[in-house]
């Protein structure tokens, strides 16, 4: 059998604890991703679940799910031109994202992991 918390207090204690510990839902602008996504013309390549000429955003997310440092991997990934396999097994060089604002490309890189 639960017991009922009765002091107020705890009550607010308890509640905050439990906010502090969920993980921040939307944590990054999706707009302001979006609009950088589409600005640099990923969607030529990148869809969330369907692959085209490059991964699909789920699939970059699997890949990079036990990665501790998945933010900084994909950040310097789209801020250099590393080369790529495509989907259908050829290689070339990725387009860098163009931005010079670290926190735009980190908001994009997030939304990324989003997905």
């Amino acid at each position: 059998m639960m017991k009922t918390i009765r002091s107020p207090l705890l009550a607010i204690f308890a509640g905050s604890a439990m906010l502090l510990l969920a993980p921040a839902a939307n944590a990054f602008d999706e707009e302001a991703a979006k609009a950088l996504f589409k600005k640099n013309n990923c969607s030529k390549c990148h869809a969330p679940e369907k692959e085209k000429k490059g991964p699909s955003l789920k699939k970059i997310v699997k890949k990079n799910a036990d990665e501790a440092d998945k933010v900084a991997k994909l950040m310097k990934h789209l801020s250099s031109s590393p080369k790529v396999k495509l989907e259908d097994g050829t290689e070339e060089e990725h387009k860098m994202v163009e931005t010079k604002d670290k926190a735009e490309l980190q908001n994009l890189v997030e939304w990324i992991l989003a997905q």
